[in-house]
């Protein structure tokens, strides 16, 4: 694989090996690099942070898609030549087996993810046909729970408002428990442990490949079909 170039004015966090198994975290800014940066696997885990949200891709001119720092820095991420080089041979030549979109589970961060999915419909198709683009889905709170008799104490995370109101009716109903919950404010404020487990971590994380559905969805809502 090739080196990424030092000179580049990107804030790549980059892995030490390159290739099959190993992954690019897309996440939301640099708080949220440093954090993912700081749980992951160095050797098979690269971390890109981006600033605010994308360009709408599938609309602009390539002139403005190639302007905006975002798509190019990706793209000297991945190992492709150039952010507008929609070829399939950027497959064999990229970087990393798997691009991660990391965001926080907000409004924020669905549109942001959704705009990134765009930009990967309109320039890296096969890359989204081919399985290489995952979602993964960050916790949105916590919920410890501690027994009154035993004192032992368990946690459970919430990925919706709606779960996080089922756990807490659910822990009510068992009655003899004390319980207490918080909403996490972004991955940086995800204890280390937690976000290891629960979006970094391959075999305990909660991360798909985009679907050829999903990516319809966004094109109805973002993408003007």
């Amino acid at each position: 694989m090739p080196p990424f170039p030092s000179q580049a004015r990107v804030k790549l966090i980059d892995s030490i090996e390159h290739g099959a198994g190993c992954e690019l975290f897309l996440v939301e800014g640099d708080s949220a690099a440093h954090s993912v940066a700081a749980v992951r696997d160095a050797r098979r885990q690269a971390v890109l942070p981006l600033q605010g949200k994308p360009l709408n891709a599938w609309r602009a001119s390539p002139t403005r898609v190639l302007g905006y720092p975002l798509y190019p820095q990706l793209a000297q991420a991945m190992g492709w030549p150039s952010a507008l080089d929609t070829g399939a041979e950027r497959l064999a030549a990229r970087r990393f087996e798997r691009l991660c979109l990391l965001f926080d589970p907000d409004a924020d961060g669905i549109h942001i993810g959704a705009l990134v999915l765009l930009y990967l419909r309109r320039f890296a198709p096969d890359l989204l046909t081919q399985g290489h683009v995952w979602m993964v889905r960050a916790p949105m709170g916590l919920l410890r729970v501690a027994d009154s008799g035993s004192g032992e104490v368990s946690e459970h995370l919430a990925y919706t408002p709606e779960q996080m109101r089922a756990l807490r009716q659910h822990t009510l109903a068992r009655g003899d428990v004390s319980m207490s919950d918080g909403m996490f404010r972004g991955l940086g404020s995800l204890p280390p442990a937690v976000l290891r487990a629960s979006c970094v971590e391959a075999a305990t994380r909660r991360a798909d490949a985009v679907t050829a559905a999903q990516m319809q969805a966004v094109l109805e809502v973002f993408g003007g079909e």
